[in-house]
């Protein structure tokens, strides 16, 4: 997994002076969309007795608590407040109706079912995705599972172009957050250090993957899996109530350094 770590750290300051994609004047953040993954028929990822869904709602909405309360001129929106279920394509036509300026998605991780007791107590963390084609390893695994809540919508055959669980799917996935994907990563890169820094998680860096979420989002967008289910000691920390506030603290930390990074230029 750690071979698919980008090496951006030293990048992130020449995004800020050199990059403008096109259809954006500049990168002022004064509107946030929050997207707690899955919901209502969708658990997501499953624990020994925890939804993906629930911790996902948990932690995403100490994230809007904390941008309230300490960035006054951000409007926080969120996809869901409750366990009901959002069709991925409506995820991001609500960010990009509402003209929001980051889109940020949570989400927790799991291994395979099949996967041996020995690695699921091993393997816990956190990881941020941005959009991207390098679908290699455990990339188009947690693409290929995060994706496969289409399946659960009615007529998906007509809303999507492409199937969830196919591999030759993502090889012609089309690249469209490549406009926004510098400062995709430079967000990514923050959430990424504050969780480990801030919350002290495990990290396995930020990657690229074609997770539908973020597809044809027209601003930077990030999903950020905040720690592995399969893990038994890391599920019993993901529902506790303080590691969610630091996880969520985390990554408020980074989102008020990036805006404080482009508020600095206006």
């Amino acid at each position: 997994m750690r071979n698919l770590v980008l090496p951006i750290g030293l990048t992130l300051f020449l995004v800020l002076a050199s990059f403008q994609p096109v259809g954006k004047r500049n990168f002022a953040v004064t509107k946030i969309v929050i997207d707690p993954g899955h919901g209502g028929k969708d658990p997501g990822t499953l624990g020994s007795y925890t939804k993906e869904k629930d911790v996902a709602l948990q932690v995403a909405l100490k994230v809007g608590d904390y941008v309230k309360k300490y960035i006054s001129d951000v409007e926080i929106i969120f996809t869901r407040k409750d366990d009901t279920f959002i069709e991925l394509e409506k995820r991001s036509e609500m960010a990009n109706n509402h003209n929001a300026d980051l889109f940020v998605s949570i989400h927790a991780n799991s291994l395979p079912k099949t996967t041996p007791l020995t690695r699921k107590k091993s393997i816990k963390g956190s990881e941020v995705y941005v959009m991207g084609a390098q679908n290699t390893d455990r990339a188009l695994e947690v693409a290929q599972r995060e994706n496969s809540v289409i399946l659960l919508e009615e007529d998906y055959q007509k809303n999507y172009d492409f199937d969830p669980q196919s591999e030759e799917s993502y090889i012609l996935y089309n690249l469209t957050q490549s406009a926004y994907q510098d400062n995709s990563l430079m967000l990514a890169s923050l959430i990424d250090g504050q969780l480990k820094n801030r919350a002290g998680r495990r990290s396995y860096g930020v990657k690229q993957s074609s997770l539908y979420v973020m597809w044809s989002t027209a601003m930077p967008s990030v999903l950020v899996e905040i720690g592995y289910l399969s893990n038994p000691m890391e599920e019993k920390e993901l529902n506790n109530p303080e590691v969610q506030s630091y996880i969520a603290s985390g990554i408020y930390r980074a989102i008020k350094e990036y805006k404080e990074a482009f508020d600095a230029q206006n």
